[in-house]
């Protein structure tokens, strides 16, 4: 639970890989972000098939209280990143195949200036090195660029959360009630709350 973003795309050129991974790379040292590099060249003739080999090209970084961000792609040119593909990459259900294309972030304890400044490192890579890129941004700066929305939804989902642990640390949970029961009662407690203050 936590505001996040989700993307999804392709590499638009393959030979632009490690100028990609370069950039990125300048852009973690000067923030003192933790990063891991991966594989610098995609193999020939696999862009664009379904099949990938099990390899990761490019890189994930991580920015103080915020979760892995994977600027990661297999080897047919799409992204992913090392979680995706550890439980994904060998699923033969089409259903399950999807998820390994799906990438998502969460940046509620890294707070607004991070979320802002990875938003705006998207924009920037999207421009110069993806294609068929997709992002949706809980925060909605993506969307707006307007950093008074970004505030409000940040604010939003930090009352959520905060309302809902506050209901777990003042609720018991009822005799015969069960774990599920008990945290949907608590859910539907603070929808309640927060509908009465609309």
């Amino acid at each position: 639970m936590g505001l996040s973003f989700h993307y999804r795309g392709r590499i638009a050129n393959p030979d632009s890989l490690p100028d990609l991974i370069d950039e990125v790379v300048d852009i973690c040292k000067t923030f003192k972000w933790e990063y891991r590099v991966f594989e610098r060249q995609f193999p020939k003739d696999n862009i664009g098939k379904e099949v990938h080999n099990q390899k990761l090209y490019g890189l994930f970084f991580t920015p103080p209280e915020c979760e892995m961000v994977d600027i990661c792609f297999l080897s047919n040119g799409r992204m992913s990143g090392p979680i995706l593909l550890q439980n994904w990459g060998n699923s033969q259900n089409p259903k399950e195949k999807k998820y390994l294309y799906g990438i998502s972030v969460k940046t509620q304890y890294a707070g607004i200036e991070i979320h802002r400044n990875l938003i705006q490192l998207f924009r920037y890579l999207n421009e110069k090195y993806l294609a068929d890129f997709t992002m949706s941004d809980e925060g909605e700066y993506w969307e707006t660029n307007d950093d008074k929305v970004l505030k409000q939804n940040f604010n939003r989902y930090t009352d959520l959360i905060d309302g809902f642990a506050l209901a777990l640390e003042s609720q018991d949970k009822r005799e015969g009630e069960d774990i599920v029961a008990y945290l949907l009662r608590m859910a539907q407690q603070l929808h309640d709350r927060r509908k009465g203050k609309e």
